[in-house]
């Protein structure tokens, strides 16, 4: 019985000494062996062997990367105002000897060094250089901290500020003045905006006048052309014919029924020559036209236009003496003819409600 149990003891005494001499290491992990009291080696990732009871294993020393968030600090900067910064810090344990026996706390030893290197790069800079300047204090405190943790078997990678809090006062005057730039702005865009809309409006109205004007002068010179060659059509064939001044009166005459045409017409003017025109008239009718070179070649009119020209001539010897009855003196309260001037009437008399004279039938009219 008593050997049984010796035996048992043995058993157990060997598994636990089999069982601290052997130590497995996960990857990207470390552990640092002392020998007697003093630093014997590092244990790799892997199956590794120690002397039990005379070699201690450390706890494992994590050799990944490692993201170290810190809490707010207060910084001061140049214009002594106090901000609120918040940095996060990208790490990696190089040698875990180092790690372990140069400092006792890497992490802590790393935020106290953070803090210190903040304040020193922040104070030498104003709010508005501060805001504006992370990549510049994120170099600088890189450069300071890898620096400084090398003998510690730490290397930093990165150091990023995540926040930077200025005062509650100093936050709504920066949103005021960003509200009033961006007022400023607009209202710079939008006087921009009216005055390009000005400009080009102004730009169409004058290329419109000025197609305007174009089209306007075209058209007045085609109608100046077309005038021209219809006065020079009438006046070639007016020259082709022969007329002689009796011609002309006549169609002098017929002009005169144009004078009292209108609605607001309450009096015309008679003019001076209309005495001598109609005389002219009546006296082509009663006596015998020269023919010209164009109507010698012609027949005799027909009886017809013999009876249409008696009739004319009836008309133009009544419109003559409606003539001279106006130019008596004091009808219609016009001034009789200086006895220099027999024939001119220069007085305005009422319009009479048919002109020249007594009724005529149409045929006549035309004629």
């Amino acid at each position: 019985m008593e050997l049984l149990i010796v035996t048992v003891i043995i058993a157990l005494f060997v598994v636990i000494t089999v069982l601290k001499a052997v130590r497995i290491v996960p990857q990207a992990r470390a552990r640092n062996v002392e020998r007697l009291g003093r630093y014997h080696r590092t244990l790799q990732p892997g199956l590794n062997f120690v002397i039990p009871y005379i070699d201690r294993v450390y706890p494992m020393i994590d050799l990944r990367e490692q993201v170290v968030s810190f809490s707010p600090q207060p910084v001061i900067t140049e214009d002594n105002l106090v901000v609120e910064i918040d940095t996060v810090l990208y790490c990696q344990v190089t040698e875990p000897r180092a790690a372990a026996y140069e400092i006792a706390n890497v992490i802590q030893g790393v935020e106290q060094l953070t803090v210190t290197t903040l304040r020193n790069v922040v104070g030498s800079m104003d709010l508005e250089k501060t805001l504006t300047s992370r990549d510049t204090i994120n170099s600088q405190l890189r450069g300071v901290l890898d620096e400084a943790t090398s003998k510690w078997g730490l290397r930093v990678n990165r150091v990023e500020i995540k926040a930077i809090d200025p005062p509650k006062s100093i936050k709504d005057a920066m949103e005021k003045q960003m509200r009033a730039d961006r007022d400023k702005r607009a209202a710079i865009l939008s006087a921009e905006g009216a005055r390009q809309s000005q400009i080009l409006t102004a730009e169409g109205d004058k290329q419109g006048r000025i197609l305007r004007a174009e089209g306007q002068r075209t058209a007045a010179i085609l109608e100046s052309e077309g005038q021209s060659r219809a006065i020079d059509q009438v006046f070639q064939a007016v020259h082709r014919n022969d007329p002689d001044p009796k011609l002309l009166a006549y169609q002098y005459l017929q002009v005169l029924p144009q004078l009292a045409q209108g609605a607001g017409n309450t009096f015309w003017v008679i003019p001076s020559e209309v005495t001598s025109a109609l005389q002219g008239v009546s006296k082509a009718f009663t006596e015998a036209l020269p023919r010209s070179s164009t109507t010698r070649q012609e027949a005799a009119g027909s009886s017809a236009a013999d009876e249409e020209v008696a009739r004319a001539s009836e008309a133009a010897a009544e419109a003559v003496a409606d003539a001279q009855k106006a130019d008596e003196p004091g009808r219609l309260g016009a001034a009789a003819p200086q006895p220099d001037e027999p024939g001119r009437l220069g007085a305005a008399v009422p319009q009479p409600e048919s002109f020249p004279g007594p009724e005529q039938d149409p045929d006549q009219a035309q004629h």
